[in-house]
């Protein structure tokens, strides 16, 4: 079974709004057994989404159209629906009720734009939107269905998880789709690949493995259909298997990320932790502090950017900083211990580097970054060479010294 998405507006072409809910409705369908063979990003044009529309309904069973609802004369989508079926626009209570409710609720007074919005193609089924004021639509022509619902990312998720997407596992009773990806940070994808190539090489047919790399990780996910849920076991018995292979690399599974599984470890055993950033301006400390409960653990930072700062704060020698500079094993050693004693935590990690582009020489080039972590038996520093490029040096960076942390942590467990 395939499906169409079809996005419409001149902001995601132009770059102004980054299409977020392709991928998200890609990844919803696909868990219920529907394939997206297509996905088309286009304007606020009429005769741009008829054909489009058109195209569609040649290529797939299923059509979901987002955005091009909102109650400005731009948002045209709703008219061309109709030209589209061959129908007339109509008012539905029911959405007259929604949006006069959901100005009420906010004491504004409704304008006559938005009463428009409770105007619907008369051939529609409406999908109701309790989360906003344009509803959504449904049309059968042909055998194909077609849904229109608004693209604001909210507004869209709610009438997927809540209507579209039940009714479509129920219509075209598909197959479930189950993945499973495993996690993995500290060697790259082609590295990876050859040391696990006998495991891949034996994997079942029917379990397919896609390698997903990102800086400083590759995501290995494993995936398969079936009609009900028994082959979660064959997925888990293999990933048994690659555990015995490359365990020490694999930090997690599907949407875990690094700085929840080290959070999860320091609450675990009641730990603290701090760090000490330069290279990475305080990124880690952004990475730790995202995740909700993270004051439990997470006691501060020091971004000891400039040397005096390294040297006030952090007890860094000014004579190692002479001698054999910012980025060495000896300034980030002292690093980590001075903001472990300084903000007296359990553990602490620590970065120093050149991001770039400017900075390198022909001994420390562009890339060079030293990481440590110091806990209760001492301090474990590591000379790392990353790329070229300032942004992915200071996210591989971080996340290779939160791994750090996290081996530790695990050895300690």
């Amino acid at each position: 079974m395939n499906a169409v998405i079809i996005t419409i507006g001149d902001e995601l072409l132009i770059g102004q709004v980054i299409d977020s809910n392709s991928a998200w409705m890609g990844k919803k369908l696909n868990e219920i057994g529907i394939s997206v063979s297509k996905k088309y990003c286009i304007a606020d044009d009429k005769n741009e989404i008829i054909e489009t529309l058109d195209e569609s309904s040649k290529k797939a069973e299923i059509v979901l159209i987002t955005g091009g609802l909102g109650p400005t004369k731009d948002d045209i989508t709703k008219n061309t629906l109709a030209q589209y079926f061959k129908t007339q626009l109509v008012l539905n209570k029911d959405a007259q009720n929604n949006v006069e409710a959901i100005f009420a609720k906010s004491k504004r007074t409704v304008q006559e734009l938005n009463r428009e919005q409770a105007m619907l193609p008369e051939s529609c089924t409406p999908i109701a939107n309790p989360r906003g004021t344009a509803f959504g639509m449904a049309f059968e022509q042909n055998g194909k269905v077609f849904y229109s619902i608004p693209g604001v990312p909210f507004e869209m998720k709610g009438m997927m998880s809540e209507v579209i997407l039940p009714e479509l596992a129920k219509k075209f009773n598909s197959s479930v789709v189950f993945h499973k990806t495993v996690l993995t940070q500290g060697v790259g994808e082609s590295s990876l690949a050859v040391e696990i190539e006998d495991w891949e090489n034996n994997l079942p047919s029917h379990i397919k493995l896609a390698y997903l790399p990102k800086p400083g990780m590759v995501r290995l996910r494993l995936s398969t259909k079936a009609k009900n849920h028994i082959i979660k076991d064959e997925i888990e018995n293999e990933i048994d298997k690659l555990k015995a292979i490359i365990g020490n690399l694999i930090f997690g599974y599907d949407e875990d990320t690094m700085e929840e599984v080290v959070g999860r470890q320091l609450k675990a055993q009641s730990k603290t932790m701090a760090t000490a950033e330069s290279c990475t301006g305080g990124n880690i400390a952004r990475m730790i502090t995202a995740v909700p409960g993270s004051s439990n653990y997470f006691k501060g930072s020091v971004v000891s950017y400039a040397n005096e700062v390294k040297q006030d704060l952090l007890n860094v020698k000014q004579e190692d900083l002479q001698k054999v500079g910012a980025v060495s094993e000896e300034v980030i050693t002292s690093m980590v211990l001075g903001v472990k004693d300084l903000l007296k935590t359990d553990y602490a990690i620590a970065s120093s580097g050149i991001a770039g582009p400017d900075g390198g020489s022909e001994e420390k080039p562009v890339g060079t970054v030293w990481l440590a972590v110091a806990g209760p038996n001492g301090v474990r520093a590591k000379k790392y060479q990353f790329i070229h490029n300032r942004a992915r040096n200071i996210e591989i960076s971080s996340l290779t010294a939160l791994n750090m942390l996290r081996k530790e942590l695990i050895s300690k467990a």
